[in-house]
């Protein structure tokens, strides 16, 4: 098992290794070289700093360093293989995950600014630096999923591995919940929309007259997150923001004030503030058109009417959903999904805490009565549906076969990969340099 946690460990890493002044310091050198590709000592070295800078160190360095380098060495056969077997990664592809890791390390430095400081280089050098590696990771994937591509578990398989393992190491499962939600959206009328449109090309007036954008945006606009910095975003590139909203920024010079802006949150006015390389900084003013009084309790009476057909069994949850839902989750049958599991169970304490408020006073199959939901500024009705409630157990198949299941496959897997690295490691030329040739190894690296 330790070698399955460092695989999986090592490809959900972000790996992209820009050296830092800190690692610029390591003497370099080749380590090894598998099928014509090089690991170098001071890529060993920077995923050692990475992994210790996480807090993950368990035992010597040097152990762990040895145990970095053997999956680098899986990496580069896998890299090898993927080249052999012509599998190719387009440029529109690279950037677009190369743009997805960089609106990532830009959330987590906080700013585009503090990343460029960070690695003491610009978002542009940077990226160039990214290029290359994330090529090489996505198509190190692609061959990996070929590898495994095939791989199924049956019925029986699911039952002969749970039955193999111990009683006392079998998981200890938390309560769990599904539930499912049918929401209702009152519409906001023509009068309501024309109201902010007007207020919004009062603003405007005021600015092209000499008023500050940045002042009003912190009277008057209804974007939280903004307001009190003046309605100023922050560097963002295109893919952040509505596609509407960053069509009509994009477009705009240096203090220019767009057009009156629609997007799902409202009605915007946006001041361009800057832009650098595929980055600009905006102000905005945004203005939420209002839903009336009279429609916001139509939507709660509609959607009470539902939640006593669907408890007197008149309708299904299911076909309500189809039927009446305004919420996403339509397409998912009603059901909330866990982003963590990717499933449609919840331990408890992911459960936002203003639903776990009303869903723990239903039993299972029970709907709530309407709740009122502001999000982004806007607010609806919605009803919850407890479909299933789990209380702490230990893993068994009847409550938890998905999960077992997976168990299962991901074990499958890995004893393919195994069987694979073992094959290819014969037939590929190998060559591995000190001090990690003094390393023991998993496999056979060293013929």
């Amino acid at each position: 098992m330790k070698r399955s946690r460092f695989i999986v460990l090592f490809l959900i890493m972000a790996l992209f290794q820009i050296q830092t002044t800190a690692q610029d310091s390591i003497i370099d050198g080749i380590v090894a070289i598998v099928g014509g590709h090089m690991i170098l000592k001071s890529d060993v070295e920077s995923q050692y700093l990475q992994y210790r800078a996480q807090g993950n160190i368990t035992g010597s360095p040097q152990r762990v360093k040895c145990q970095i380098f053997e999956n680098m060495l899986f990496m580069k056969l896998l890299f090898h293989q993927a080249e052999v077997d012509s599998i190719t990664v387009t440029e529109s592809q690279v950037e677009n995950e190369m743009d997805r890791r960089m609106r990532y390390f830009i959330s987590q430095a906080g700013s585009p600014e503090r990343l460029e400081e960070y690695y003491h280089k610009s978002l542009l050098e940077i990226k160039a630096d990214m290029r290359d590696v994330i090529k090489e990771q996505m198509m190190v994937e692609q061959e990996q999923q070929k590898i495994t591509e095939k791989v199924v578990v049956t019925p029986a398989e699911v039952k002969a591995y749970f039955r193999k393992i111990h009683k006392d190491s079998i998981p200890e499962i938390d309560a769990e919940v599904e539930i499912g939600i049918i929401t209702r959206e009152p519409a906001v009328g023509d009068a309501e929309r024309a109201a902010a449109k007007e207020l919004l090309a009062g603003f405007k007036e005021r600015i092209t007259k000499g008023d500050d954008f940045a002042t009003l945006a912190i009277l008057y606009s209804e974007d939280p997150g903004s307001a009190k910095q003046g309605g100023e975003l922050g560097m963002f590139q295109r893919g952040d923001m509505r596609s509407q909203f960053e069509a009509a920024a994009f477009k705009l010079k240096p203090d220019e004030v767009s057009d009156i802006v629609e997007t799902e949150d409202g009605f915007h006015l946006i001041q361009m503030i800057e832009r650098r390389g595929d980055f600009i900084n905006v102000r905005h003013i945004l203005v939420q058109p209002k839903v009336s009084p009279i429609e916001l309790n139509n939507a709660k009476l509609f959607l009470d009417s539902i939640a006593d057909m669907i408890q007197s069994k008149e309708i299904s949850f299911d076909h309500a959903v189809i039927k009446y839902s305004d919420d996403p989750t339509k397409n998912n049958g009603g059901m909330l999904i866990n982003p963590v599991s990717g499933n449609t169970k919840f331990e408890i304490d992911q459960v936002d805490p203003k639903i776990f408020f009303v869903i723990d006073k239903l039993k299972e199959g029970e709907i709530s009565s309407p709740v009122k939901w502001e999000e982004r500024g806007k607010r609806h009705f919605r009803i919850y549906y407890l479909k299933s409630r789990s209380v702490p157990h230990y893993a068994n198949l009847e409550e938890d076969y998905a999960r077992i299941q997976q168990w299962t496959l991901d074990k499958k897997k890995l004893g393919v990969i195994e069987k694979w690295i073992d094959k290819k490691a014969d037939e590929s030329y190998i060559e591995i340099m000190q001090p990690y040739r003094d390393c023991t190894f998993e496999r056979q690296w060293i013929k």
